[in-house]
């Protein structure tokens, strides 16, 4: 099928100086959890990337300098020729699908506080960083500032010598191009004071990267044009705006961002697709360069508008990037049925906080690419012909049953109730998750498209009626339940409860529970779904209390970036929020409150409690099928499998992983370690060798 004409603008080539990228999809710089310390797998996700059609496919932040060290987040470095190989494996393997490598220099400040390098950071300013690590960054004088450009220079012609054919001056956020542009620089010489002067840094690292790259590689910058903070930032319609005439020629392409990280990248929750177009559609008449914004653009209709209205020249994406690798190619074939739309969620951003690959809710292939050898559309044809037979719609069954699907196996999913999905359908009715429903929605659509899946809605199956159909394999992915009684956590016992009292669960209230005010909630759960039941029963007029044995509400959403939105959102609202309370007794009309760091207990009105601890498995029916293996045995079920949630509880994401593992491994060899490392070789360094 070929691609729909309205998309065609899509697909014309763009100039980047002395280059030309084959069409305007451009992949954003961004982190991964990967870096160089898993140089193979991260050349792995980035080259299918390029296979799926992106023009240009750059790198995270790559430092050039000791000076630099985000450990333990996982960030490349190109501090000499050592680092090279790393590299230039991944400029290859970006190279082998026709696409543009981009690799992204600087250094960053008031971010990083040097752990494992322990050289003093620095910055335009002495302060500390905002890690709330004990110690300071030093205030750059002339001479640092001209060895860093030496730094930049030397790091520069490593990337041409690694292959890289666009080399990006990094001014967004923490960078030190920024922190020198940003109105907060308190520097009081050349390179402080007047727009023209706080700009001088970033024009100098344009200029000697130029003329380290020379003629045929191209220099283009990403910068922060608005910080969105009113009269105490820079702003595009101030001196944001001014910044880029200033330096308007200097790149051949501007990558433009909007806001602090947390800004930039606002999950579905908080922001929609296109959230920055007010703040990027200034920039096309400041310069005659090509310009990149990012918005989390899926819509193949909104891509195209921009390109069309001048707002973008190139589509920038990280996000929907992750999420479906393959997404220009989807769009060139006319098949837009079939992109894997990013819901949004950040459980992506995640992994680069806790120092792991990258993982993502719609594509469980990311991070997977090298060390398990899985590919986003490509997986292996059927080991053999039995059948499956997959209990419950989830997120886990569903996924489980396209993927073996997929592989041509004979697949029958059950489903207990007359509504698919299992969790995300109830949950994306929750305030701010509708785009979660497109994990259920894509999962639905591509099973519709396979003749050898059926679906049965409204068919409970208990261990006999399984026997009785005889399928080859079993998989049990019936989901889990919130726990009524408040185990956790913080409590490994049940929850004292008062008779008569109202108790209630996220569970209840997803199925029309309506709870009496005022309402408690107990969030020891510490994700979204505490903030998310919050803000609904406040919704319905209920006065609500949000008590945590936490330092904050939604805590663990630091990792999504997430919890300065929630904690507005609820302050917005008059959510009142009790940290470091755990809930030591319900009674009828009130809860009693224990303070984790004080002998002192308090008591709130309380004319219901939701309870958002744990949840437990709802796993009867494995345990009632694994129980009689002769019974198995005698009805030709060579395997029963629990996956997902009845497996154990977890995330959407790991849930949809857990059914697309089960499918690839399925009539497979599964090593005892089920995937590749990436390990240190020992080799005759010339460092220090003296001890004491």
């Amino acid at each position: 099928m070929a691609r729909e004409a309205r998309y065609d603008i899509l697909f014309e080539p763009v100039r980047i100086g002395p280059l030309e990228a084959r069409n305007r999809f451009y992949q954003t710089p961004h982190c991964n959890g990967m870096g160089g310390v898993r140089p193979n797998t991260l050349a792995a996700m980035r080259g299918v990337k390029a296979e799926g059609g992106w023009a240009v496919v750059n790198t995270e932040h790559v430092s050039i300098h000791p000076t630099d060290d985000l450990l333990p987040e996982p960030d490349l470095v190109l501090w000499d020729d050592d680092d090279i190989p790393a590299l230039a494996n991944m400029a290859d393997a970006i190279h082998e699908h026709g696409a543009l490598a981009g690799i992204q220099l600087g250094n960053i400040a008031y971010y990083n506080a040097n752990r494992m390098t322990r050289e003093v950071p620095l910055a335009p300013t002495s302060r500390p960083p905002d890690s709330l690590d004990p110690v300071q960054a030093r205030a750059m004088d002339k001479a640092d500032i001209r060895t860093f450009m030496g730094w930049q220079k030397a790091a520069a012609r490593r990337a041409v010598q690694a292959g890289f054919d666009i080399v990006n001056v990094d001014a967004k956020w923490y960078s030190l191009g920024f922190q020198f542009l940003s109105p907060k620089n308190r520097r009081t010489d050349e390179y402080g004071g007047s727009l023209a002067n706080r700009v001088r840094f970033i024009r100098e690292m344009l200029e000697v990267t130029r003329e380290a790259v020379g003629p045929d590689i191209a220099v283009t910058i990403r910068m922060v044009i608005d910080e969105l903070m009113g009269t105490g930032g820079l702003s595009v319609e101030g001196e944001g705006g001014e910044a880029i005439g200033l330096l308007a020629e200097l790149p051949d392409l501007w990558d433009v961002v909007a806001g602090p990280f947390r800004h930039d990248a606002r999950t579905s929750r908080f922001a929609p697709e296109a959230a920055h177009e007010a703040h990027v559609a200034l920039v096309k008449g400041l310069t005659t360069k090509p310009v990149v914004g990012v918005g989390r653009f899926t819509s193949p209709d909104t891509m195209a508008s921009q390109i069309e209205r001048g707002i973008l020249d190139m589509i920038g994406s990280t996000r929907p990037s992750i999420a479906d690798p393959f997404l220009p190619r989807k769009i060139e074939a006319g098949r837009i049925e079939d992109i894997r739309e990013c819901i949004g969620c950040n459980i992506c951003l995640s992994g680069q906080h806790s120092g792991t690959p990258s993982r993502c809710t719609q594509n469980p292939t990311m991070g997977e690419e090298w060390r398990k050898g899985w590919h986003p559309e490509r997986i292996a044809a059927k080991g053999s012909d039995d059948t499956v037979l997959v209990t419950g719609a989830g997120p886990a069954g569903l996924e489980c049953a396209r993927a073996l699907g997929q592989r041509g196996y004979e697949v029958h999913l059950a489903e207990a109730g007359k509504a698919l999905g299992g969790r995300v359908a109830r949950e994306c009715r929750l305030p701010g998750l509708a785009e979660w429903g497109r994990v259920r929605d894509y999962r639905l659509a591509q099973i519709e498209k396979l003749a050898h899946v059926r679906v049965y809605p409204g068919s409970r199956l208990d261990a006999e009626d399984v026997r009785e159909l005889g399928f080859g394999h079993v998989v049990v992915a019936t989901g889990a339940t919130w726990r009524r009684d408040g185990t956790g956590r913080c409590n490994i016992d049940p929850i004292p409860v008062e008779a008569g009292a109202a108790v209630l669960t996220p569970d209840d209230v997803m199925d029309g529970a309506v709870p009496g005010g005022p309402a408690v909630v107990f969030d020891d759960d510490h994700y979204y779904m505490g903030g998310v039941i919050a803000e609904k029963l406040r919704g319905d007029g209920l006065a609500v209390t949000l008590v945590t044995p936490a330092a904050e509400a939604a805590a663990w959403t630091h990792a999504t970036l997430e919890i300065d939105h929630i904690l507005s959102r609820l302050a917005a609202l008059e959510v009142e929020i009790l940290p470091y309370r755990n809930l030591a007794h319900i009674r009828k009309d009130e809860v009693a409150l224990a303070h984790l760091h004080a002998e002192q207990q308090e008591s709130r009105p309380a004319a219901s409690v939701v309870l958002v601890t744990a949840r437990a498995p709802s796993d009867a029916l494995y345990h009632a099928l694994s129980a009689d293996p002769d019974a198995l045995a005698t009805a030709g079920i060579k395997s029963v499998t629990r996956i997902g949630d009845c497996h154990a509880p977890g995330t959407i994401a790991a849930a949809v992983y857990a059914g697309h593992r089960y499918a690839r491994e399925l009539d497979t060899a599964v090593p005892t370690i089920p995937f590749l490392r990436e390990r240190l070789v020992l080799h005759p360094s010339p460092g220090p060798t003296t001890r004491g």
